[in-house]
Order: structure tokens, then C-alpha cells, then sequence
């Protein structure tokens, strides 16, 4: 789940635009409303390999990945790669500076030496950045996510100290969260168009301050379309995307209101590749443990993850708890790992905090 406010700085800093300031009670602005745009409703089927690409008319988009990497000395790393579009206004792309689009890329790496950001922005329009479907290619600027099926890729970026060069690649199929990719996020209408590809084998190399480290692990693609995600009185929200060690894969969310109990869901997909939806009460999420951040803020990073339907009682750590993204939109973002009932691997998003 992802960032649409980008459209405010952005566009102050791009070309200009008389876009309004999105409310802060939600987080970005995601809970403002976008009556102009086109709704999310249940029952439109996705289609592929045309939903890998952007989506005209509606207000927000991204394409996300994270990765659970080992190197030779069997080392823990993380990788994210995420590209976001936001629209100013409804309408398709358009050459040149008159462009409706927005667009920021971010790219991370956490491992031994703790966590490193790179962030870039673009204007639409221009050819620096942009998403094609068939063959597959996202990119900003001079990051990549590219392949001739959106089943082979090739992930690329860096910033200041550290690179990455990396090959996903999966023979599974996609999962489709929610309701056959309806992800409804408050129970009051909210709701974004949502799919994964959990099952990315990787290989590839990581670079920090000059050293390169081979390193192969798995990987977990993220795909949200939507104008509105995020009711008003929703503040943020808790993601977590896990692999467990006996194949199984797990995605849970929870919303944060201002007020009562969060909103969550989540999809849980057995060893044998069968999928079942989670939904309230199944989902417990309780923090135990919170990290001071550089920026003084305490954040949740050690988690008591539970879903009985499945037999499954974990705690899920940050392998780095001080991996807040101090991006123009910042949250928190890292590698995890799993222990308790089910061993393994992850990833952890808060926003709003």
C-alpha cells in the first residue's frame, strides 16, 4: 500500500499546478475525496497482461516489490523498489508538460550497515518515467523493472552509496487479494484493485560503499489501482507480506482509525498454492516491542502476528529497526523475520505515523 499526496510537492516542484492540498488526517491524503475519478467497484474482473500497465481515470497507482535476499556469508538483506503514479486529474497521458501524471520512484537496501533510501520524482509526459504492460517495463529515469512477461524481470536501482542488479523470475500464478482482486480497505465503500506475485525466485547482486555481494532469496510483487483507498478518518495502516519457510505466503493489512477498532484483512495461501481470504476477526495484530527512529518517532517493529483459522502464532522482527524512509512522503519500510508457530521471512510498511 502507497503514497498519492506526492501530487502536492511534486507538482510545486515539476512544473507547477493549482491541484488542492490534500487533508492530513488521512495519510497523504488518501482518505480526501476524488469524485472525479473513477470508482473501485467488486465484480470487474482484472485482465492481464493489460492491468500490469497504468490506469487512466484513476487517481493513484503503484508497482512494488520487496525482497528477502542472503548473500555468500549468509547475510540478511532487503531490497524495495516501488514506482508510484498519481494523478493530478482524470484524463489519459498526454505528451508533454500538459500531462496529468505525477511520479516518484523509491529504492532501499537494508542489510549489514543498516538502511539506505534513494527517492526520485517526474513529471508524465516526457518519457522519464512511465509504465508499459506487454512487454512489461516500469522505470524512473534510470531505475527498472522490466521483462518480457511480468513473470521475468530484471529490477534495477540506486542512490547515494548503494546499487542493486537483480533477476526475478516465478512459474507460479498471480494471487488475486480480496475478492478476485477487490480489496475493500474501511468497510465503507474504500477500496483499491489489488494483486500479487508472491512466488519471485531472485538472484542477482547488492552494492554498498563500493562492495558487491551476490545474493539470491525470493521476492513479492505488489499491484494497487484506486482514487480513494482510505476512508477520512483513517490514519494509516500496518502491512505485512511473509514467506513462510513450508511454502505457505501470507499478506495482512490492518487501517488504523482515529477513532475504534482498525480495519483489517489479509490473504493466506497454503503450501499447495490454494488461497483463502481473511477477514476481521481472523486477523490479530499486536505490537510488542516499538524502535525509536532518527526523527525521534517510536515505531512498532516487533509484532505478534495471529490468524487461528490457519494454526498460525508468530512474531515477525524487523531485521533493521530503524528503517524509516525520511522521503518527501515518509513511512517505514523493511525486512522482517518470522518466528514462533512458522519460520521465515518478510516484509513490514507503516505509514501514518
Amino acid at each position: 500500500m502507497k503514497v498519492e499526496a506526492l501530487c502536492l510537492l511534486a507538482c510545486l516542484l515539476l512544473a507547477g499546478c493549482d491541484a488542492p492540498v490534500p487533508p492530513a488526517k488521512s495519510f497523504a491524503g488518501l482518505g480526501s475525496e476524488a469524485a472525479a475519478f473513477k470508482p473501485v467497484t467488486p465484480g470487474v474482473p482484472l485482465v492481464f497482461p493489460r492491468d500490469h500497465g497504468a490506469h487512466d481515470g484513476y487517481r493513484i497507482e503503484w508497482w512494488y516489490v520487496t525482497a528477502n535476499l542472503q548473500d555468500a556469508q549468509g547475510r540478511d538483506w532487503g531490497v524495495q523498489w516501488t514506482l508510484f503514479r498519481s494523478a493530478l486529474r482524470p484524463g489519459p497521458e498526454t505528451l508533454g508538460w500538459n500531462s496529468p501524471n505525477l511520479w516518484m520512484g523509491h529504492a532501499a537496501l537494508t542489510g549489514p550497515g543498516g538502511h539506505q533510501v534513494g527517492e526520485r520524482l517526474a513529471r508524465g509526459g516526457i518519457g522519464q518515467a512511465g509504465v508499459e504492460a506487454q512487454p512489461f517495463r516500469a522505470w524512473i529515469d534510470d531505475w527498472a523493472l522490466q521483462g518480457d512477461d511480468i513473470d521475468h524481470l530484471r529490477m534495477a536501482a540506486n542512490g547515494q552509496g548503494f546499487r542493486y542488479d537483480l533477476t526475478l523470475s516465478s512459474d507460479k500464478p498471480l494471487v488475486l487479494q480480496g475478492v478476485q482482486g477487490y480489496s475493500e480497505k474501511s468497510g465503507k465503500g474504500q477500496a483499491s484493485y489489488y494483486y500479487s506475485q508472491p512466488f519471485y525466485r531472485v538472484s542477482g547482486e547488492v552494492e554498498r560503499g563500493g562492495q558487491r555481494f551476490p545474493v539470491t532469496g525470493q521476492a513479492w510483487l505488489d499491484r494497487e489501482w484506486s482514487s480513494q483507498p482510505l476512508a477520512a478518518g483513517q490514519s494509516g495502516w500496518d502491512w505485512f507480506s511473509l514467506h513462510l519457510a513450508n511454502g505457505a505466503k501470507l499478506m495482512l493489512f490492518q487501517v488504523r482509525e482515529d477513532q475504534g477498532t482498525p480495519y483489517r484483512a489479509g490473504t493466506w495461501v497454503d503450501p499447495q498454492g490454494q488461497v483463502r481470504a481473511l477477514q476481521g476477526a481472523e486477523v490479530e495484530l499486536t505490537p510488542l516491542a516499538w524502535t525509536r527512529q532518527d526523527n525521534g518517532k517510536q515505531l512498532p517493529t516487533r509484532w505478534r502476528v495471529q490468524v487461528p483459522a490457519v494454526q498460525l502464532d508468530v512474531q515477525v522482527e524487523a531485521l533493521e529497526g530503524k528503517a524509516w524512509l525520511g522521503t518527501r512522503f515518509p513511512y517505514w519500510e523493511g525486512p522482517v523475520r518470522v518466528t514462533g508457530s512458522g519460520q521465515g521471512r518478510g516484509y513490514l510498511e507503516m505509514t501514518g505515523y
